[in-house]
């Protein structure tokens, strides 16, 4: 079985990366991932801090394409082949990505220091990947209680 679902394993949600324009389209930029260019990438003008106070960023204040910038990864869809990393070069996100836990609805920071975690659910049987945001303790209070170590670990992964 061939898998698709592990391309840009070492990328998670939260992380900055450097990304290169590479087109405009009328709903945001096409963009490559420094280290993965393999992969699609993009950003939607959702995402793009709009100078002129639009809720989404006019064409005319897309990065250019060739330019070099700094991303956030805000979601990696593993799902269906192929894989594709979602990004936002938002001021805000760029200092604080927040999203909404998968368990209670309320934002975890997603950002290095943050109080969050992207969990991944992958089967044995086939690929494909689904993901959801959580807070640590969220995600570590609907464990076993019998499963001491592994609700240990997922308040420390990351942080050793």
């Amino acid at each position: 079985m061939r898998r698709f679902d592990s391309a840009g394993g070492d990328l998670v949600v939260g992380v900055t990366v450097r990304a290169t324009i590479t087109s405009h389209e009328r709903w945001g930029v096409m963009a490559e991932v420094v280290g993965h260019e393999t992969m699609g990438a993009s950003v939607d003008a959702g995402v793009i801090d709009s100078p002129s106070g639009s809720s989404r960023a006019l064409p005319e204040e897309y990065p250019p394409v060739g330019a070099q910038v700094d991303a956030v990864v805000q979601e990696i869809s593993r799902y269906h082949p192929p894989a594709w990393i979602r990004l936002t070069t938002r001021a805000t996100d760029l200092r604080e990505l927040r999203r909404p836990c998968g368990f209670c609805g309320r934002p975890t920071t997603l950002s290095p220091g943050g109080d969050g975690v992207t969990v991944d659910v992958r089967s044995s049987t086939g690929p494909g990947c689904a993901s959801f945001d959580a807070h640590r303790s969220c995600l570590a209070d609907r464990l076993d209680p019998d499963l001491g170590g592994d609700r240990a670990r997922i308040n420390a992964v990351g942080r050793d």
